[in-house]
């Protein structure tokens, strides 16, 4: 058998198969069922196979590529996304990619179930192709300072497994002022989490120095306000509040906006989240930003009153899945940002591809839905200009994107 892209498999009747943990070119042995393989020795290795740099490779979901070099995983993975814009006839420049470093992760969704001990929750993430959760001391991809943090958030763990059907998710994201926790998956019923419960978290949470702890964005312990910087606003992120990834993922996909963008005369900044693109982009020219949550919506707001010297900027709570803004409506708008959910943007950006905008910069988390509205954009008139990878994910087959568009 031997192996033809990351996991797939060349049967000598030319059929293929999905072997998990194999590489290109390899040669192994596989027990098959159907159209996947359960990899049972390695008979020629890929000059490309490293050794997985984290002990729970192979049982742990988190990481499916950490046996593949860093420079060969990332060049299949911007072959993948070249050939999903060649599906659509989209021709573009490649930018040099960015690629996260090991530690740079500021979130972890952390699973916890009940342990040995009572006092410590197993805490971790699914392991591969099971709903078992792989307890782990340390992740390799997280930042120095989720992992110090790992035998506190056991604890916090076990206080939330009170109910027999809960099943909590540990939702930690380290902001400018600390750890915040956000926790799902807690049994509701008979009135949810005991009030000993809500005093035994806030104890964990007040001894490890957890800047807050929620329960389904429910308050159950703050220290201080959650912080983001972005760039001239420090924003109060609401509980759950999303982040990307990687702060230095983050930067990049920000300066391509923003260089993108230089001498728009106003600028609509569309799924704007707390604002991560919107106070950069509001010290290049006024901005519009809207978006579906409320909270998110509201803490932009909230900070614009401490970021001084910043063009205007006008935020707007509204669903744009329900109601994108029309082409009348971004009427006098000469650049458009929009970074959608992974579902992409289909409506919105066809009202984008009938504006008057002259630059458009596309962000995205899903290089599929990506290429169906881009293709929309260039129908409307507009050129892929170029592109950039942006590998924040490291050791997933998740790949970003950056794109800019011009008239």
């Amino acid at each position: 058998m031997g192996g033809e892209g990351e996991g797939v498999a060349l049967l000598p009747d030319g059929s293929r198969i999905y072997v998990p943990l194999t590489l290109p070119g390899e040669a192994v042995k596989a027990r098959c069922s159907g159209d996947r393989g359960t990899l049972d020795a390695i008979v020629t290795a890929s000059p490309d196979r490293v050794i997985p740099p984290c002990a729970h490779f192979g049982v742990c979901g988190g990481c499916a590529i950490q046996h593949w070099s860093r420079a060969e995983g990332l060049a299949w993975k911007i072959e993948r996304l070249r050939q999903t814009l060649e599906r659509e006839r989209l021709e573009t420049e490649f930018l040099p990619a960015f690629s996260a470093a090991p530690g740079q992760r500021r979130r972890l969704a952390l699973h916890a179930r009940r342990g040995p001990r009572r006092d410590e929750a197993l805490l971790g993430f699914k392991g591969r192709r099971s709903w078992d959760v792989i307890g782990v001391d340390a992740c390799t991809v997280a930042h120095a300072g989720l992992n110090a943090a790992l035998p506190a958030l056991r604890r916090l763990g076990a206080v939330f497994l009170e109910r027999p059907k809960s099943a909590p998710t540990l939702h930690v994201t380290l902001t400018g002022t600390g750890l915040d926790v956000d926790v799902t998956g807690v049994e509701a019923r008979d009135g949810g989490l005991s009030a000993d419960a809500r005093r035994r978290a806030a104890d964990i949470a007040a001894a490890a120095d957890f800047a807050r702890v929620t329960l389904a964005g429910e308050m159950l312990y703050q220290a201080r306000q959650p912080v983001a910087a972005f760039g001239a606003g420090r924003v109060s992120l609401p509980p759950g509040g999303f982040l990307q990834a990687c702060a230095e993922a983050e930067a990049v996909m920000v300066a391509d906006a923003c260089a993108a963008v230089d001498g728009a005369r106003r600028i609509a900044d569309l799924f704007c989240g707390a604002g991560a693109f919107t106070f950069p982009l509001a010290a290049v020219a006024p901005v519009l930003a809207a978006d579906a949550s409320e909270a998110a919506v509201a803490a932009l707001r909230t900070a614009l009153a401490g970021a001084p010297g910043l063009k205007t900027v006008t935020p707007v709570c509204r669903d744009l899945f329900r109601r994108p803004y029309s082409d009348k409506e971004l009427k006098g708008i000469d650049a458009i940002v929009f970074d959608p959910p992974r579902a992409g943007a289909v409506e919105q950006s066809a009202a984008i591809a009938r504006s008057g905008a002259s630059v458009v910069v596309g962000v995205s988390c899903n290089p599929a839905t990506f290429v169906r509205d881009a293709a929309q954009l260039v129908a409307g008139g507009f050129r892929l200009k170029s592109l950039r990878p942006v590998d924040q994910f490291l050791w997933s087959p998740h790949i970003e994107v950056v794109g800019v568009f011009e008239r």
